[in-house]
């Protein structure tokens, strides 16, 4: 069944479909929010606790994200109820009836995003034909396994820190959600001489003053360890990387993590937004007024999109990674030129370079629409 809704702004949503299969327990929803960049690209979320205005928020940062790299597609996402350690070929039942039922949403194209991976996709382009961030072996840049967004927040990294007086050599990063976006963003910032001191992942933080090795970290984690088994340093709860001390910290899991009742406990210097929604609204107000960098999601962790839009018109993984690094690095400077120009919240500055590419795109349509 799929039950189609009609709310939002003016911007967005173009279209909300409800898609539930009794016989397998699917339930899930894809929310195109608006295309008149083109057809929307997003990636499609697995968790027990994923919510239909998740994906409202999510679609309209993807919204944000796109226009801001200045790429020729609009913003959507999807999500999907249910657990993302669940059996393989359970997995595969749900993706595969999720995007044949989406068959004809010719305005949505499916990418990776918690709980999918590279595989995930092949399975949607073997129903649909409409899938980035594809495996290799078949012709795509598998943007998860590479760090296609990792290599993004590198970036970011480069412009921020020197805005905020953080040189990266030597810097002290913590991060929430040593995942595909985590452990790559520890990966090329120790390129650039930053020190790892803290990751945490659904099951603890683990600190170490004197530095992480983040190869090592990765291959744990790889084996399917948590960070706290990591034998050198100190082992604390899930939550408790919001108190560690550090330059640089980068959120890469779950929305709304730092929040008004929780951001008193963050001690950075510069953030940088590697999940999508990660801080509220206010919570960044708060940051910014104590002089907190924060940059933005759509900003700072646009690598993946941006590799997905590459590949989806057949380009190479070095031409991808070379359009990151030159979008990303553009749109940190431009964002925070404004900031400091105008006086502005990075957030403020980043709502307006999108929106405003988003409304010249939508006046060049026939009925003006979303």
């Amino acid at each position: 069944m799929r039950e189609v809704a009609d709310v939002g702004d003016d911007l967005g949503p173009a279209k909300v479909l409800h898609v539930r299969e009794p016989a397998l327990s699917l339930r899930a929803v894809l929310v195109v929010d608006n295309v008149a960049r083109g057809p929307s690209i997003g990636g499609l979320r697995i968790a027990p606790d994923v919510s239909v205005e998740e994906c409202f928020r999510l679609a309209r940062a993807m919204t944000m994200k796109n226009a801001a790299a200045g790429l020729p597609h609009g913003g959507g996402k999807s999500v999907l109820w249910g657990d993302p350690r669940m059996p393989t070929d359970r997995k595969e039942a749900l993706i595969r009836a999720f995007a044949h039922a989406l068959r004809n949403e010719r305005d949505y194209i499916f990418g990776p995003d918690m709980g999918t991976d590279e595989v995930c996709m092949a399975w949607v382009n073997d129903e649909i034909g409409r899938a980035v961030g594809l495996p290799a072996a078949i012709g795509g840049i598998p943007l998860d396994q590479l760090g296609a967004t990792g290599w993004g927040l590198s970036s970011s990294a480069d412009v921020a820190a020197r805005r905020c007086g953080v040189p990266l050599e030597g810097a002290r990063v913590a991060i929430q959600g040593f995942g595909a976006v985590g452990k790559h963003a520890a990966r090329f910032l120790a390129t650039k001489g930053a020190v790892l001191i803290a990751a945490s992942d659904t099951r603890g933080t683990l600190v170490n003053d004197g530095g992480i090795d983040f190869a090592r970290l990765m291959q744990l984690k790889e084996s399917g360890r948590p960070v706290c088994d990591y034998p050198e340093g100190h082992r604390l709860d899930r939550d408790a990387i919001l108190d560690v001390p550090c330059d640089i910290w980068i959120p890469a899991a779950r929305p709304d993590v730092v929040r008004e009742d929780n951001v008193q406990r963050l001690k950075a210097r510069l953030v940088l937004e590697g999940a999508n929604i990660p801080i509220t609204a206010k919570a960044e107000a708060i940051l910014h007024a104590k002089g907190v960098l924060v940059v933005p999601d759509f900003i700072a962790n646009a690598g993946g999109v941006i590799c997905a839009a590459m590949e989806y018109r057949g380009a190479t993984q070095a031409a991808a990674f070379e359009a990151i690094e030159e979008k990303i690095r553009a749109n940190t400077e431009t964002v925070l030129d404004r900031v400091a120009k105008e006086g502005i919240l990075p957030r403020v500055a980043a709502e307006r370079l999108a929106i405003d590419r988003v409304r010249a795109a939508m006046t060049t349509r026939r009925f003006n629409i979303m």
